[in-house]
């Protein structure tokens, strides 16, 4: 385990549980990302500590997750996002390694610049694969949420292994996902994050959780960042001039 998994798993340690059933679905949210050391990430801990809960599931608070994501032979969805399109999409199956389940996720970003996630369960198919039923799930979806025709070909192209603590504010409709250990891989070739990171996503129905607010108190600023369009171009060496900060800092390139 990372310098940063250990320091997840104490801050969970420390935190009153709270069940699946009790944290609010958010499936249509406004997001803030960040990058924090470990040492910034231990003050934010101590911060909130009194408001924030964590998820448990089966006696875990920590999870471990594997992601794989799918896009056209010509990168439509990187291209999407690193134009910075205002309608836009993700295609992954998300698996929870420690006893979730699998499923597959379309993320979309609309005109009013939030993020809605639609999803149905993958249990039975492979996570690198696109089924017929999935097919008809992505299409049918892009046209009824954002008006635009699904890709005709869709395959894998990289996968992202990490460690994730889930913090719930008690308080209201927020929560903020905390990640370490991000490994992401092809196939061919793997690149691992620095051990010393945290990928922080605050959720909220407004964008204006209290996680954001502390935040900007310690001086840290929301970033630009996804997980599959980073791997991308890191595994790839394909220009991504936007993330190029925050690639330097969290891959030691």
């Amino acid at each position: 385990m990372s310098d940063a998994d250990v320091l997840m798993a104490g801050v969970a340690a420390g935190l009153p549980p709270l069940g699946l059933d009790d944290v609010p679905e958010l499936m249509s949210r406004m997001d803030h990302k960040y990058v924090v050391g470990v040492a910034t990430m231990a003050r934010l801990a101590a911060e909130l500590g009194g408001r924030f809960s964590v998820l448990r599931i089966g006696g875990l608070r920590q999870f471990r997750y594997t992601s794989t994501y799918f896009d056209t032979p010509d990168l439509l969805t990187f291209r999407q996002h690193r134009q910075e399109r205002r309608r836009r999409f993700k295609v992954r199956t998300r698996t929870y390694l420690d006893g979730g389940g699998r499923w597959l996720e379309l993320k979309l970003n609309g005109t009013r610049g939030s993020t809605d996630k639609h999803r149905i369960p993958y249990d039975a198919a492979p996570a690198g694969e696109l089924t017929a039923e999935a097919m008809r799930f992505v299409g049918e979806t892009l046209v009824n949420e954002l008006g635009m025709a699904a890709p005709e070909t869709l395959g894998p192209v990289l996968s992202t292994d990490y460690r994730r603590v889930t913090l719930i504010d008690r308080a209201g409709k927020a929560r903020l996902t905390c990640d370490t250990g991000l490994f992401c891989h092809d196939g061919e070739r793997g690149v691992p994050a620095r051990r010393d990171r945290v990928l922080l996503e605050s959720k909220s129905a407004d964008g204006r959780a209290v996680v954001d607010r502390v935040l900007r108190g310690l001086g840290v600023r929301p970033v630009s960042v996804s997980k599959y369009c980073v791997a991308v171009a890191v595994l790839r060496g394909v220009p991504a001039n936007r993330w190029q900060p925050v690639m330097r800092g969290y891959f030691r390139l």
